[in-house]
This record gives C-alpha cells, structure tokens and sequence, in this order.
C-alpha cells in the first residue's frame, strides 16, 4: 500500500489543464481569475477628502488664523472646486476632490459654523490632515488581483473598480458523483429494513462548492454490466467521476474491474490510511484527460477522502494555491498500534494564548457517520507511531 504522501503526491501529478473561459463580472463570484487585473488609474485618483468638514491653507491657521469665511462647498462627485481668497474655507465632504490650493480638512467635529464663518475649535491641527492623497494605495499599472485569485465579494469590488465588467477565468470540470450499491435508495423513499438512504454523494456535492464546482449525482446498482454501460457515459461526457463504493474486496464490488475494462489506468488502490484504505485513483490519458476517484463506501471514509484528497486535487487543477496547512494540539492521549496513518475526527477549540486544540472523537468506526456532527476536522496522526499524546501538535483536515 502507499502512503499518504505517496498517494497525495501522485493525484497531484495528474492535474487537469482546464481551458479558460470570459465571464460577467456578475457571474464570477467563486471563480478563479486567469488574467491579471491592474489598476486602470491611480488609486485614489486624486487628493480625496477623508472626513466631512472646511478645507483651508495650512499656511493661515499656521499664522494664527481660527476664523475662515466658508465660501462655498465641495461635494463627492462634483469638478474640483478653487479656494481662491486667502483667509477662507470650502466646506468639503468625504469622497470629495480636495479643493485646489486647499491642502489640509479640519472637521466638523472641530468646528463651529455661525453666519457663514467656521470657528476652528481646536489646537492640534496638522498640515494635510484628513486627506486621502492621490495614488496613496496604488499606481496606475500596478497589479491588484494575481492570477489564481477565487473572486469573493472584496475582489469581485475591486475589479468593478477598474472597469472589468468581463473577466478571464478557469473553466469548471465537469464532475459526475456517483453512488453504487444494492443497499442505497433516493433520499425521499422510506428505507426497508436491509436499506439505507444516499447521502455519500449529497455530502461530495456539497464540498464541492466549497471550489465553485457544481456537480451532477448518479446511482449505479452493484451489477457489472449495468455499471460498465452507465460509467462509459459518464466518462464521456465528464472530466471528473468520484464514486462512493464498490472498490473494496467484496464479490458485489466491481468498479476497479470495470474501470480497467473501460480503459482507466489504475495509478494506485488502496493507501495505508485509516479510514478510507481502499481509495482507488485513476486517469485516462489516451485521449480527453479524465480523473477517476473511487471512494470507500462507508460515510466517513468518504468524507475523509473528499477533505484530505478531492479537494486538494479540484483547488490545483483550478488555479488555486493550496490551502493554508493548519495544526492543532491533542487535548487526551491517543493509541492506535497498527502501522497506518490515523485520521480522527477531532473538535476544535481556540485558546486565547492563540493554540488551537484538538479533542478527540474517535467513535466506532468508518461507518459511524454520525459521529461527523460533533466533528470540525480530522487529525493526521502519522504511521510512524503508536502513541500520542497530549498536547502532541499534528495537522489537521478541516470539514467545515
């Protein structure tokens, strides 16, 4: 069997290349950029009045002067307005351009205004106080958002700002998440007794959005023929197929077989991992580029594998960097003799030193899908021991 960082450093190898596609500036949120946006001008793009207030010369209240007659106003979105008379003051407002021969704001808040003359009220005026001055944040030119940035509401305003209302991103793979087994019915049936209801794929979907992907959902039944029908479909008309179930070493499980026969490479079955030890990963390279995740069917394998290993893969094949490493402090002693890799689901907690821990909850198993809802992430303890013990730190997996 690999290890985990045999298998993780193979699925890596075998990327997609994703072509890119143009999008509106509205559709984008979520996506990964594929172009470099610049600042179109100077950001501010001119000297900008941070405070509502009077704009004067510094120079008069330097010379003693704290009575100024207002002589007009300056407001956001109006042509630069002239301070013409020594002596006097504009009335200026925040986002307005500062006044030309103006060069310091004195507040509102430091003022008095009667019968159109401003009283400075205050001894600790400072020249260019107030002002937002013109290329402060950045230069025409100057890069803003790299390529391989996920757009959320902060980068989706700042290329609003320099006009892209079209933006190149990745274009998404296509995913096909697929359920196999006898034991699975849809979600809105009433189970029989020997059944239980789909939930793996519903669980793979989710997490997907989590990069932007959308994903279609499928069940096959655990019949070879049935199977090697539906997923030569499936492989045509998807880049992606993540399945859940069938890859372990009972007679009804045939996906390895079946996706030998229809010409997937086999790149690795089975990792020394618990759970998820029968993960089965494959490509086609042939012809279209195509991936194949075969996931152990029981509930938290499989979401160990999503968190630990898919989404790993969809963020580098989309652009994206590979997600902050996080760690956390064991809270109790863990035993775990076999020569695996342990990940046990753990709740976190923040201390307010700054340490993050990770209490253990072990459960009863892969099957023990319930166990997930008290858990944030899961703790990568490594095979290289048996024993770890409290306040031991190791990575973890986040899930939510």
């Amino acid at each position: 069997m690999l290890s985990v960082s045999d298998a993780s450093a193979i699925i890596q190898q075998n990327q997609l290349t994703l072509p890119t596609e143009t999008v509106p500036l509205t559709n984008a949120t979520g996506r990964v950029l594929r172009e470099t946006v610049r600042a179109d001008r100077d950001f501010p793009p001119f000297d900008r009045v941070a405070m509502d207030g009077i704009a004067i010369r510094y120079t008069d209240y330097e010379t003693g002067q704290r009575t100024f007659q207002v002589a007009g106003m300056q407001r956001a979105g109006q042509e630069q307005q002239q301070l013409s008379d020594a002596g006097t003051c504009l009335e200026a407002m925040t986002g307005a351009m500062l006044p030309a021969d103006a060069d310091t704001i004195v507040r509102y808040e430091d003022i008095s205004i009667t019968d159109g003359w401003a009283t400075v009220l205050v001894d600790s005026i400072q020249a260019g106080q107030s002002i937002h001055f013109r290329a402060t944040d950045r230069r025409a030119g100057d890069e803003l958002l790299p390529i391989g940035t996920r757009l959320d509401a902060t980068q989706i305003a700042v290329a609003a700002s320099v006009g892209m209302a079209i933006l190149t991103v990745t274009a998404l793979p296509r995913v096909a998440l697929i359920s196999t087994g006898d034991e699975l019915v849809d979600v809105a049936t009433t189970p029989l007794p020997y059944q239980i209801r789909r939930s793996n794929t519903y669980m793979l979907r989710t997490a997907l959005t989590s990069v932007g992907i959308t994903a279609t959902l499928h069940h096959i039944v655990d019949d070879e023929a049935a199977l090697e029908s539906e997923l030569t479909t499936l492989l045509a008309t998807h880049d992606v197929l993540i399945l859940s179930g069938g890859v372990s070493a009972g007679k009804a499980d045939f996906v390895p077989d079946v996706l030998a026969k229809l010409g997937v490479q086999k790149q690795f079955h089975k990792v020394a991992q618990r759970p998820g030890k029968p993960l089965w990963f494959g490509t086609v390279v042939e012809t279209t580029p195509k991936t194949v995740f075969a996931l152990p069917g029981n509930p938290v394998s499989t979401v160990l594998c999503a968190y630990r290993y898919v989404l790993p893969y969809l963020r580098a094949s989309l652009g994206l960097a590979a997600a902050p490493a996080y760690y956390a402090q064991l809270t109790a002693p863990v035993t775990f003799p076999a020569d695996l890799t342990y990940f046990i689901p753990v709740r976190l907690t923040s201390e307010p030193d700054g340490r993050t821990l990770a209490h253990p909850l072990p459960g009863s198993g892969s099957a023990d899908f319930a166990n997930l809802l008290d858990a944030d992430a899961f703790l990568e303890l490594p095979a290289s021991q048996g024993q770890f013990g409290a306040g031991d730190v190791f990575r973890v997996w986040p899930t939510r």
